[in-house]
């Protein structure tokens, strides 16, 4: 039987406070710590949440980052922490950023995106990247086309009609990782520079937002025009407009923060932890 580690008192891991520019108002963002899954997981690098089944996915890279060793897996957790599948999906070399569409999970995966078709549980397609070395990041639009970040060879690829070109290729970009896709632009967080980009879908022009987020690796939409950014060393930040808060440090307890992914509905951070093989989550309060 899988075990998941409660800890007893809940901890509340930051506080924090802050002035919105232009206005006289602050706004207190806290995180507590909710559950702990038990070190099952194998160096788990990003998490998703499927609305449609309430289940929390897990890509697995379970070895080297840049290998390709069919290692890799998907797992499948509970909203409350409970692993619900260890090795739903096999097959992989070392799954990292994920994206859910119409009943589809897409995923990185070194050079390839692989569409996994939910119900089934089986991989659908395998799309090579051609020129692609780290497909990191991936996010998908209203309409269905799929962004993806090559941290290494600083491009953004666009996925459309089953078409892989290059979206983005700007020198400005030192190491693009974490993307989200929104109705107009297309946010970017460079884990190099440490810089919070827009861009937007008309003109790709990057439009800096905020900055000073060291090795930005996750981007998630908090509500209210904020953000939530987590960092792969082991921390997490909350941003508006040019306004940079950390709300999350794990770094003493050698803790990464890898892609998370924030439940919006249920106030929830779900943080990846790589080399700690689990996943926390912690509760929101604003």
């Amino acid at each position: 039987m899988k075990k998941i580690l409660y800890s007893i008192p809940l901890l509340v891991i930051a506080l924090v406070s802050f002035t919105i520019v232009g206005s006289k108002k602050s706004t207190t963002v806290s995180l507590t710590k909710k559950w702990q899954t038990d070190t099952v997981l194998k160096v788990p690098e990003s998490v998703i949440y499927n609305p449609s089944d309430k289940l929390i996915y897990v890509a697995n890279i379970n070895g080297k980052a840049d290998e390709k060793d069919d290692n890799g897996f998907i797992s499948r957790l509970t909203l409350d922490g409970k692993v619900e599948k260890l090795k739903w999906v096999g097959g992989l070399h070392a799954p990292k950023g994920m994206g859910i569409y119409k009943g589809k999970l897409y995923v990185t995966d070194i050079s390839r995106i692989v569409i996994i078709d939910i119900t089934t549980a089986r991989i659908e397609k395998t799309i090579e990247v051609t020129g692609a070395t780290f497909l990191n990041d991936i996010t998908i639009d209203k309409d269905g086309n799929v962004y993806i970040s090559d941290s290494s060879d600083k491009k953004i690829y666009l996925l459309k009609n089953g078409v892989v070109t290059v979206w983005l290729e700007n020198t400005i970009l030192q190491k693009p990782n974490g993307l989200l896709a929104q109705d107009k632009t297309l946010r970017i967080i460079d884990m190099g520079s440490g810089i919070f980009y827009e861009a937007a879908y008309t003109d790709k022009k990057l439009v800096p937002t905020a900055k000073g987020i060291p090795a930005g690796d996750g981007i998630m939409a908090a509500g209210n025009g904020a953000y939530i950014i987590s960092c792969w060393p082991g921390e997490a930040y909350y941003v508006k407009g040019e306004e940079v808060q950390k709300i999350l440090d794990t770094k003493a307890e050698k803790l990464n923060a890898a892609d998370a992914w924030y439940i919006e509905s249920e106030k929830l951070l779900i943080v990846p932890t790589f080399f700690g093989n689990s996943v926390y989550a912690y509760t929101l309060s604003n």
